[in-house]
């Protein structure tokens, strides 16, 4: 872009850009690279200048398409910076300020066309556009084929072998931020893709042995969090004033050159409360799970998804399996740390729960924590504060619960953990409380919130999977987390009473007229009382097997007991009422017997000393309730659109046009 760029709205009329985009050809010789590649305009630190960027470059974007056939000259840019990133390495180390500043800036043009490019164009004419050179019209050259596979090559080779100081953090997170470029040719399609050349060469040939690697390296720099260097630090080391013509003129850049990526020009305020604190670690997390939901090719699986379900803890000294392709090891400690930290996002929280549910060495060492609260209660704050949630994030909180609760361990544990003051929970306020306690509470709340609002079957079944997965194991249960129980079964009793009025009201009026459709009040029903039995379920395991560790909720049973008359005759829960009633029944006799006018805490007395009386065989056995999370088939056509969301939202420095996306509809700006 040159030295005499200093605005974006100058861009079009750049020279150095007209002629990279215009019929002469240049060669990757030319001194014109370094002339380009010395360019400075004040980095772009919001939506509508990231907006403005791409509107002030597609004219140029749309030349060089028209251009490139004859001029090869996007190749030349390419073999350029592949081979300035030969020692990038070696400039790192020995401070080369410069060299690396234009590498950077090769990378960032080369960046800023491809995703035009792939907007634009199917990725067979993409590919093309790599092997033209300055031949003939429209010519191109075989032994040129494999420029997309070396760019991709070594687009990875500087991810994971470039070490990240302070200059080399922005070509650092430009290197990660054209990788997932090169894969966003999934926004334009409405289907999933499943062939995909960009896929090919990730998952086959030069690119394979990078998988394990690049997997590390990503997971690394998103537990690192890495910052940005400070807005206002030199770049480059000051020199005399005879440092020479080079370091002038890239001093003079140097002082106003930032990237995309840094939330705020050098020498400029800051932009306002940026989101990201280290956009290198949003970058790599985004671009790690793009990869872990490529589509198997036909002849061979996914390697990133292969590598993020078989890694180990770095402490794990056993051998790895000879079967598992593409094995590291990686610090599960630092990791667990991160992943507790940053679950406000919902790339966080995607990314806990794709290991959860496919890496067993993550999901075993997560089990044994002793401090499983730091990791809970930030889920259970997503599901509470649910109306500010999209209804991904809530979905992929509530599984995280589902899959943990599969384990009794985890199950007992989460009751002996003892929380003070929950300053998020505005319901009440909870001085003390178990964890298990609050788990019930904020899972309830959803529900509740789901019947008023969503009503959305998969968010009920779900919640009401983890209650149950837990019920057995309940422990100490606090007196307001059994009260809430009760009360959603109050809820629930009501809404099935009210359903049952309007289906009766309905047949009697189909009497009277044939003409009106009725509604489906008999499926409605059906719902309502599979949630009535669900719940009657919940609170019998719960008296079944712990019955002596929770005086609150019989008490809370005896308080409301009047709910459950109607259901003991009901044929859909007479077997479930059995034991439900028995301890209503046992219970209140020895209540009976105490007398009138009783305090809350004799009650509790009273109880506690009936519960030894109670013979526990005549609790009727029911087969334990342990519901697991089973992943839908053809789990892409979720997951791939919900990660390219994330991209589309949260990706630092990447603006795509909303009127151009095809995998999910986005609202312009």
């Amino acid at each position: 872009m040159g030295s005499n760029s200093s605005r974006i709205g100058d861009l079009p009329k750049n020279e150095y850009l007209k002629k990279l985009s215009g019929t002469e050809s240049v060669s990757e010789n030319d001194p014109f690279w370094n002339q380009l590649l010395s360019f400075s305009f004040p980095a772009p630190t919001s939506s509508t200048e990231l907006k403005l960027l791409e509107e002030a470059t597609i004219s140029v974007c749309r030349s060089l398409v028209e251009n490139n056939p004859r001029t090869g000259n996007f190749g030349a840019l390419i073999k350029v910076f592949l081979s300035r990133t030969k020692e990038l390495k070696l400039s790192a180390e020995c401070q080369n300020h410069i060299f690396i500043w234009q590498t950077h800036n090769a990378l960032f043009i080369i960046c800023c066309l491809l995703k035009v490019f792939i907007c634009e164009m199917s990725e067979e004419e993409l590919q093309l556009h790599f092997t033209y050179e300055d031949k003939s019209p429209g010519s191109y050259s075989s032994d040129s084929e494999d420029l997309l596979e070396e760019l991709l090559c070594c687009l990875m080779q500087l991810i994971t072998d470039i070490p990240l100081l302070d200059i080399t953090y922005e070509i650092s997170v430009e290197a990660v931020s054209t990788m997932v470029v090169f894969l966003s040719c999934q926004l334009f399609h409405k289907e999933v893709l499943r062939q995909s050349i960009s896929h090919k060469y990730l998952m086959q040939g030069r690119c394979l042995p990078y998988t394990s690697k690049l997997v590390k390296t990503l997971l690394y720099n998103f537990i690192r969090q890495e910052k940005p260097p400070p807005p206002g630090a030199h770049v480059f080391p000051q020199q005399s004033e005879a440092g020479g013509l080079l370091y002038g003129l890239a001093s003079g850049v140097a002082t106003g050159l930032w990237t995309v990526f840094t939330l705020g020009g050098v020498g400029s305020k800051a932009a306002a409360t940026p989101e990201l604190s280290s956009p290198l670690a949003n970058q790599s997390l985004l671009l790690l799970l793009v990869l872990a939901n490529l589509t198997d090719a036909a002849d061979a699986p996914n390697p990133y998804k292969q590598a993020i379900m078989s890694f180990k803890n770095t402490q794990d000294s056993s051998p790895f399996p000879s079967s598992v392709p593409h094995a590291f090891q990686i610090n599960f400690n630092s990791l667990y740390t991160a992943l507790c930290e940053q679950q406000t996002s919902d790339q966080a929280t995607l990314l806990l729960y794709t290991l959860l549910h496919q890496n067993s060495n993550v999901r075993t060492y997560m089990l044994a924590r002793t401090d499983m609260e730091n990791l809970v209660l930030p889920i259970l704050e997503i599901l509470y504060h649910v109306e500010e949630r999209n209804s991904h994030h809530v979905y992929m909180a509530l599984i995280i619960l589902l899959i943990l609760t599969e384990d009794d361990g985890f199950n007992r544990s989460i009751h002996e953990v003892i929380l003070k003051n929950i300053t998020w929970y505005s319901e009440r306020v909870l001085t003390e409380i178990s964890l298990g306690s609050l788990l019930i509470l904020v899972v309830i709340r959803t529900i509740q919130y789901n019947m008023t609002r969503t009503r959305d079957k998969y968010l009920h079944t779900n919640c009401l999977a983890a209650l149950a997965n837990m019920s057995a194991q309940f422990r100490s249960l606090h007196q307001y987390a059994a009260q809430r129980i009760i009360s959603l079964f109050s809820l629930l009793s009501k809404k099935h009473n009210k359903v049952l009025e309007q289906a009766t009201q309905s047949l009697r009026g189909s009497l009277s007229s044939n003409d009106t459709p009725l509604p489906d009040y008999a499926q409605d029903l059906n719902v309502i009382e599979e949630v009535i039995r669900m719940m009657l379920e919940i609170i019998n395991s719960c008296l079944t097997n712990s019955l002596h560790h929770n005086p609150n909720l019989v008490y809370a049973l005896l308080y409301k007991r009047d709910l459950f008359e109607q259901f003991r005759t009901h044929p859909s829960f007479q077997d479930i009422m059995q034991n439900i009633d028995l301890v209503i029944t046992f219970f209140s006799s020895r209540l009976l017997q105490a007398g009138a006018e009783l305090s809350v805490e004799r009650v509790l007395e009273i109880i506690k000393q009936g519960v030894v009386a109670l013979p526990k065989d005549r609790l009727k056995k029911f087969p334990e309730l342990k519901f697991k999370y089973v992943e839908e088939e053809q789990p892409e056509e979720f997951f791939i659109p919900y990660v390219w969301s994330l991209v589309y939202n949260s990706a630092v420095g990447l603006y795509w046009n909303p009127q151009d996306i095809q995998l999910f509809t986005m609202d312009a700006d």
